[in-house]
C-alpha cells in the first residue's frame, strides 16, 4: 500500500522546536519532490518548504527562512522538516506532499496530516 505517514507535531511554546517527519511507505522518496504544506484553521493551505528529488532546490516560504529547514534521509526513506524559534502563527495542520512526473503521468501522493500548536 503507497502512502505517506507524517509525525512529530504536538503543543510547543513560542520559540521553541518540533521535528516534523515525512515516512514514505510502498515507494521510495528518492525519485519525488517532497513539500509540507500548512493549514491553519479558516486559512487556505500554503506551502511551506520543499525540496527536489536531487537536492538541488530546496524553497521556502518568506515567513519561515532562517527558522525551519527541510532535508531529505534516503537510507530511512524520510524527508524532514526541521521548526526552529516556532511562533503562534506557525500553528496549524502539516501536511507532506511527493509528487514525480514521468513523461504525461503524475504520481501525486499526501499525508493525513500532524497538528502542530504553538502556545504558551
Amino acid at each position: 500500500q503507497v502512502q505517506l505517514v507524517e509525525s512529530g507535531g504536538g503543543l510547543v511554546q513560542p520559540g521553541g522546536s518540533l521535528r516534523l517527519s515525512c515516512a514514505g511507505s510502498g515507494f521510495t522518496l528518492d525519485y519525488y519532490a517532497v513539500g509540507w504544506f500548512r493549514q491553519a484553521p479558516g486559512k487556505d493551505r500554503e506551502g511551506v518548504a520543499c525540496i527536489s528529488s536531487t537536492e538541488g532546490s530546496i524553497y521556502y516560504t518568506d515567513s519561515v527562512k532562517g527558522r525551519f529547514t527541510i532535508s531529505r534521509d534516503n537510507a530511512k526513506n524520510t524527508v524532514s522538516l526541521q521548526m526552529n524559534t516556532l511562533k503562534p502563527e506557525d500553528t496549524a495542520v502539516y501536511y507532506c506532499n511527493a509528487i514525480l512526473r514521468v513523461g504525461i503521468d503524475e504520481y501525486d501522493y499526501w499525508g493525513q496530516g500532524t497538528q502542530v500548536t504553538v502556545s504558551s
